[in-house]
This record gives structure tokens, sequence and C-alpha cells, in this order.
């Protein structure tokens, strides 16, 4: 099978800090680059970024090479493209907008092969072309333990059914997204403001009680660090603000 052990998810399981990175490009060598400098996993952004299932292959063996673990971030709600782009090899499933306990359990269905899920098996690249082969259920066995899934937190209503959706069987992480949770608000200006870094601490406090990974943006190294004190393990960097801020150090003045 092409899918390797998802680096990701071991980091989060020993209770370790994950790094990783959010682009909405295309480019394989970008992929490779953040990994060779250590990132744990690169996250492709299908939400935001003009991105369909058949442009993300290249990007998932340039991550398979540095041994990075690639991840998509999916804005419908639509199990089919969530099997195309894990089909392409991508090892796990950020959704935002997951409303209920009932939206969380989609997921999980559409992410995980039977008897967990309800995903379909089918000739592709992610289990080395062997459906049909007698080394297939090793691949679905291994995927199932592998692949991640991910809902995000970006909006104070959700709250009241928040411990319902953490309590789905096989969610692994949530990623807080605090910009889009600062404006749901009410804070135009970003999420600064000491109410939207308290729900940040209760949503983080949340996933804790739960046994689930707490996940965070971060836009510079002592941010990282700030997020990882306050309870966050799984740490992103936005790819666009990380080659910016590397460019304008190297002009310096």
């Amino acid at each position: 099978m092409f899918i390797q052990e998802n680096r990701l998810k071991a980091r989060l399981k020993a209770g370790q800090p994950a790094f990783g990175v959010i682009a909405t490009s295309d480019d394989p060598q970008l992929a490779e680059l953040f990994g060779l400098a250590g990132f744990d996993y690169y996250l492709l952004d299908a939400e935001h970024g003009l991105l369909d299932p058949a442009q993300v292959g290249n990007v998932v063996r340039a991550c398979e090479r540095v041994r990075m673990t690639p991840l998509i971030r999916i804005g419908p709600k639509d199990p089919k493209l969530v099997l195309q782009y894990l089909d392409a090899g991508m090892m796990g499933v950020m959704m935002p907008d997951l409303r209920h306990a009932a939206d969380v359990k989609m997921l999980v269905e559409a992410v995980k092969y039977p008897p967990i899920g309800k995903r379909g098996v089918g000739v592709s690249r992610a289990s080395s072309y062997m459906a049909y082969s007698g080394a297939a259920a090793d691949y679905l066995a291994f995927a199932n333990e592998q692949t991640m899934v991910i809902p995000q937190f970006e909006d104070p209503a959700l709250l009241p059914h928040f411990p319902e959706m953490l309590a789905q069987p096989h969610v692994d992480a949530v990623m807080i997204g605090p910009r889009d949770l600062s404006l749901n608000m009410g804070f135009t200006d970003g999420p600064h403001h000491p109410a939207v870094q308290a729900m940040i601490d209760q949503v983080i406090d949340l996933c804790q009680q739960a046994g689930i990974a707490a996940g965070m943006t971060a836009g510079t190294h002592a941010d990282a660090e700030k997020q990882i004190a306050r309870g966050a393990t799984m740490i992103l960097g936005i790819a666009q603000q990380l080659i910016l801020q590397g460019a304008t150090r190297f002009l310096g003045q």
C-alpha cells in the first residue's frame, strides 16, 4: 500500500505537539520544502483553495517522500468527495460547519471503511491499486487505523452541541478557527478580544476532557509555544504567512 503511518496521529496519541502547514497551492515542491523543514503534516485547503481531487496526487506523493502526513480540508459535506481525496492518498479530513453529532458521524462514516464506517472500496492509489488482491484486508485495517477525522470549531453556536459531537467515536482532533470564530462572535478586527480567547480556552478544555487533541493556528514560533502552553497540541501555520515572514526577514530593513 502507498499510505504510510500517520505521523501527526502518532504524535498526538503520544501527547506530543505536532506542527503543520495549511496551503491553498497544489505545487508539490512547496509541500516538499515544508517537509524538509521538519513539519509533521501538510493540510491542503480545498475549502478556500481552488483545488479538486485530480490536483492533489502529486502533493500527496511529495508528502510521502518527506514523511509528512497529507491532510485535506473540504468545505462540502459530501462523502463521495471525501472518498476521492482519501483514495488519492490523503490521510485525514478536516471539515468546517459540522453543526451536530449527526454531522460528525457522517464524516466518520465517510472516512472509515466498514465495519466502522461506510467508505467504499475501489482500485485506488491509496491501496496501491489492490482492492481485489489478497492484501486488501491489511490495507483496509491499516487505513481505518491511520486516517483522521478532524471537525472544526468556528462558531459559538456549536457550544451546546459540542460535548455530544466530541463523544462520537473516532474523532481524532478539533481544529479551532480563531479568525472565523471572532467574526461569528461579532469581532471583525481579529480574535484578540478577551471573549474570543475565553471561548478558545473553553473549547480546548472540553477537548481535553474528551481525550481529543485540540488544534490552533499560530503565526510565529512564540505564538505556537503560547498555544501549546494553553493545551493545544495540533499547531497549524499558514504557508503564505510563513513564506512572507521568511522573505521579509531576508530583506531586512
